[in-house]
């Protein structure tokens, strides 16, 4: 890649006043001589001469240099009211729906409890090693509790790339295609235990009062020292009350687990909340062996914490718990109707806590976020460090980084006109130039409109000379970069 290559955002969409999650400014550029300001980037602002370090591993930042942005001056309903039914990829959104990452890096926090591919990799039984990949699974998703913030669409060819040695992974992913929207990652191990890799297709609707978006693409785990491949694909997320009413989310669905080796099965079932919010957040499964027979018994909530039990105590369990529901629906119900024809979905009441079943076995619980998290967006400790950047990282990183891009650092420091700047892209015509001289739709779309300014009878002699200048200038530009 040549320096004077440009990057462009690969999402095309009506246009908005306040603008959006894209990075649209034609004279920016990804490379090494981009300035960025890292003095914000370690939370306190306080930059040393190299980063600090604790028995040879880094410690990363414990917060974000300024507060999430106010949601409450901006309507999004004036943006998808004519967009119920239509695929969100296609929409323009108000910058400040965001959230200071790219979905690259969302992608990333799969990573958080990342010692459950350890553990697996140490455990002698498949079904032990079953047990741990499907809490995996579950954690997976737990960061995206509370988070309403929209990730930034990520550029074709937009790239991150992460290697934490006191978490024992290196990680890479790249946006891979421009419509459909494609994001792929890569993962191993530091000690060639493992591989982790996959690419996700997330289809997002908008249904009223909700969006819903259905994450197609199936992800792969590898357990190298014992020749296994596990594959799944993660739940459907809802978020509700985007219009009016305080946000909340669910995640529903199915959850299928292979082992392509012993043919063992997780089947995880994400509870949708229900009428009355019994359900909220809860997570039932089991494992099989390849002939069908329930092995293990798996409980919980996505949210907090995941348990498994025999499927003898399981069941004894459900079944006395079953015989005391009967009897409190002899009693009558005293309790407050739910109105039809609520404004907003009102938001579930959830317990803390999951109730343990005696003999139960912990496989995973969350971990604990920051005093300060509902001011950085509901990020969790591991989701502050991903955007960071130390002093004389951008002259490490590879161009394409996530981290260089002008418009999440400008939102991640509090500088809003800085992320929702429009440039020459701005229109959806030009929005699908993404390298420059890989697509020949911005010189025929660009040099159209300055050619056109010259055949106009009504255009003064020094407009037109000045239109012409910019079409040649524009033209040996594209043909330079070829």
């Amino acid at each position: 890649m040549n320096g004077e290559e440009e990057f462009f955002d690969a999402v095309t969409g009506f246009d908005s006043d306040n603008s959006s999650g894209e990075f649209t400014e034609a004279n920016q550029r990804l490379t090494g001589e981009i300035h960025v300001d890292t003095s914000k980037s370690n939370g306190i602002g306080k930059v040393g001469d190299g980063p600090p370090q604790e028995n040879g591993i880094q410690k990363h930042r414990t917060s974000l240099p300024a507060p999430m942005f106010t949601r409450s001056d901006f309507s999004v309903w004036s943006i998808l009211k004519k967009c119920i039914g239509l695929e969100l990829s296609k929409i323009t959104m108000p910058i400040a729906f965001n959230e200071p990452l790219s979905f690259l890096q969302r992608i990333t926090e799969y990573m958080e409890h990342v010692y459950l591919i350890h553990r697996a990799s140490r455990q002698p039984q498949s079904l032990e090693r079953m047990q741990s990949v499907a809490a995996f699974a579950v954690s997976a998703v737990a960061s995206q509790w509370e988070r309403t913030g929209k990730p930034f669409n990520p550029l074709l060819g937009e790239t991150y790339e992460l290697i934490r040695e006191d978490l024992g992974f290196r990680f890479i992913s790249e946006q891979v295609s421009h419509h459909p929207p494609i994001s792929a990652f890569y993962s191993e191990g530091l000690h060639q235990d493992f591989l982790f890799h996959g690419s996700i297709y997330p289809k997002l609707k908008f249904w009223g009062k909700s969006v819903e978006a259905e994450p197609r693409g199936t992800i792969t785990l590898e357990l190298l020292k014992h020749k296994e491949a596990y594959t799944w694909t993660n739940p459907t997320c809802c978020v509700h009350n985007v219009i009016i009413g305080k946000l909340w989310i669910e995640q529903y669905g199915t959850v299928e687990i292979l082992n392509h080796r012993t043919g063992d099965k997780c089947v995880l079932h994400f509870k949708p909340c229900g009428l009355f919010g019994k359900e909220l957040h809860k997570v039932e499964g089991y494992i099989q062996d390849k002939s069908k027979k329930k092995l293990f018994m798996i409980y919980g909530k996505w949210t907090e914490c995941l348990w498994g039990i025999d499927p003898v105590a399981y069941e004894s369990f459900r079944k006395q718990e079953r015989r005391g529901d009967s009897l409190r629906k002899m009693k009558p119900d005293d309790g407050p109707e739910k109105a039809d024809g609520d404004v907003a979905d009102t938001v579930p009441e959830s317990q803390e806590t999951v109730q343990v079943i005696p003999g139960s076995k912990l496989l995973w619980r969350v971990n604990t976020r920051p005093p300060n998290s509902a001011q950085m967006y509901n990020f969790t400790s591991f989701t502050v460090s991903l955007n960071e950047l130390e002093t004389g990282m951008e002259k490490i990183l590879a161009p394409t980084d996530c981290r260089l891009r002008p418009d999440i650092r400008g939102m991640e420091n509090g500088n809003m006109g800085a992320c929702s700047h429009r440039g020459l892209t701005g229109r959806p015509a030009l929005a699908t130039q993404v390298v420059r001289g890989r697509n020949i739709s911005l010189l025929t779309e660009h040099t159209s409109h300055l050619l056109g300014v010259l055949l106009k009878p009504s255009v003064g002699k020094s407009c037109k000379a000045s239109s012409l200048l910019q079409a040649t200038s524009f033209i040996n530009k594209i043909r330079l970069s070829y």
